[in-house]
């Protein structure tokens, strides 16, 4: 199996300070990710003056701040994303991040990622789609809140441009989402569906999700993280902490390599264990030279280095050419 592609999300938990973004890199790096990825905007072509917060935003800002307030401080410039860029180079991780408009788009194309990752929100967007597409990049499409017609009116737009480049990625848009409507089958659904790669994006507690999604085929994990789930801020307590981080990632390397190749066929491993745990035909009491076997001569007990007891039944009846005592694995140049 091809190794999952790991996106270790920043987001916006770098609460507008660089030093702390430079830190969620260090984090990303040391705890195995592929990609650290953060959020590209300009405010007021994201969002109105007057647009609500969500639930969970809600919960975990001020109730008197804005929508529009509470993400222009968590902005990034131009600046601090070169330097982000840069810093990411010198780590040795890829840098990765959403742009939420096409400003957004251009900046990041111009800055050389290697790909775009389109957060769920835009995938009713078809001038934002197609525009990003013509880029010829690499797509990652998140497809939170989205129905499977819709997912498809979204790769038609990309497809018409000759992107064809799209890995599709099933996510819950909830923080932190229920584990009883996360519904991970519809990833199955949708690679079934279109015929491209997909993955899992989580907004669950823990990391079980992401290890069920590896083990069902997805090809890109993507996991929001922070430095501390007690910082302030919109998605901090939704994150993973960089252990906890490390810890997800190391478990989808074990479960990776556990998928193996299908072949049902004995483990190397095991191959040593092969006559201690199996069985063979042994004596049941002790049996003269010339005495037949019979079915009260015989049983089956281990070690298995000797006749199989698939063969028992076929014994019955055959003379043994030398003595055997009771206890004995009797193989095959016993029998006449």
């Amino acid at each position: 199996m091809a190794k999952t592609f790991i996106i270790a999300e920043a987001g916006v938990n770098h609460n507008g300070s660089i030093q702390i973004a430079r830190k969620l890199i260090d984090q990303a790096k040391n705890a195995g990710a592929d990609a650290v990825k953060f959020q590209t905007f300009k405010t007021e072509k994201l969002v109105t003056q007057k647009a609500h917060k969500a639930e969970y935003q809600k919960r975990t800002t001020a109730a008197t701040e804005s929508q529009f307030d509470m993400i222009k401080r968590l902005e990034l410039s131009e600046n601090d994303h070169v330097e982000l860029m840069s810093y990411c180079k010198e780590k040795k991780i890829e840098f990765l991040s959403s742009p939420f408009d096409l400003d957004s788009a251009d900046l990041l194309f111009r800055l050389g990622v290697q790909r775009f990752k389109i957060p769920s929100g835009e995938i009713t967007n078809p001038a934002y789609l197609e525009e990003i597409a013509r880029k010829g990049k690499p797509l990652i499409l998140s497809t939170g809140m989205s129905s499977l017609a819709e997912v498809a009116e979204a790769l038609d737009v990309i497809f018409s441009v000759g992107n064809h480049q799209v890995c599709l990625l099933h996510c819950v848009t909830e923080y932190p989402a229920p584990f009883n409507e996360i519904n991970l089958r519809a990833m199955q659904t949708m690679k079934a569906a279109f015929q491209v790669p997909v993955g899992y994006s989580d907004h669950t507690p823990g990391i079980e999700i992401p290890l069920a999604a590896v083990a069902l085929g997805a090809e890109v994990i993507e996991k929001h993280f922070t430095l501390d789930r007690g910082m302030e801020g919109p998605d901090h307590k939704a994150s993973l902490e960089p252990g906890e981080l490390a810890m997800m990632i190391q478990a989808i390397r074990h479960v990776e390599q556990a998928l193996g190749n299908g072949f049902k066929n004995p483990a190397p491993c095991e191959l040593k264990n092969i006559a201690i745990a199996r069985k063979s035909v042994v004596a049941a009491r002790p049996i003269r030279k010339g005495e037949a076997l019979s079915s009260d001569s015989i049983t089956v007990k281990r070690p298995g280095n000797g006749i199989p007891p698939k063969f028992a039944k076929l014994l019955v009846g055959l003379k043994v050419n030398s003595d055997i005592n009771a206890d004995d694995v009797i193989f095959w140049e016993h029998l006449k």
